[in-house]
């Protein structure tokens, strides 16, 4: 399987638009809550960085040709984790946010070409090989990105993401909603329907 050079240098940009764009933030506004019910923004930035974590214990095991847990202790420890770490002050949360983003960025770069289509599994126990998890991970620094209601609109994200993150998500719609109310919404014929949380 070809590296995935596109998705490892997006995740990369987007590292660096988040790290630049959270750099000045205070203790106080880490505090704030989030646009995520029950989160501060110190739980994203936390959870940003655990992801990031859990990004490189799965590149780092498929290097090594080892299926391994995408965090340890499952859902119950990454919820603990973030928890955990949600109330540091803001220079400890970005500096855990720059530091976890290096690190995968070292483990994606030191990929050995043929562990991309090495399986690895999800926190739902599901395989992907290797090579999807740049493309997961950039999906989740610009979503989470936008939920630390910092003045980050989703207009704003990346064009060659968004290129192939759409026609993704449209093939999923169906299942996620009423098929003829959706399609009254698209040829405007009906308001659009409700969607279920993920």
């Amino acid at each position: 399987m070809p590296v995935p050079a596109v998705e490892v240098d997006g995740c990369a940009r987007s590292h660096a638009v988040l790290l630049d764009r959270t750099a000045g933030l205070t203790d106080e506004q880490v505090g704030r809550p989030s646009l995520l019910p029950g989160w501060t923004v110190g739980h994203v930035l936390t959870h940003i960085a655990r992801n990031a974590d859990s990004v490189t214990r799965r590149l780092e095991g498929a290097a090594r040709g080892d299926v391994v847990e995408a965090y340890p202790g499952g859902f119950e420890g990454r919820a603990a984790a973030i928890a955990a770490g949600a109330d540091r002050s803001a220079a400890d949360l970005l500096d855990d946010v720059r530091q976890s983003c290096t690190r995968l960025e070292e483990a994606a770069d030191t990929m050995p070409d043929g562990a991309w289509d090495f399986a690895t599994v999800d926190p739902t126990g599901k395989e992907w090989p290797a090579s999807l998890l740049p493309y997961a991970r950039w999906i989740e620094v610009e979503t989470h990105h936008v939920d630390l209601d910092l003045g980050y609109p989703p207009a704003t994200w990346p064009a060659d993401l968004v290129a192939q993150w759409l026609p993704r998500e449209l093939e999923r719609l169906p299942g996620r909603s009423d098929p003829q109310a959706l399609l009254a919404w698209v040829i405007r014929r009906g308001p659009a329907p409700e969607l279920p949380a993920w």
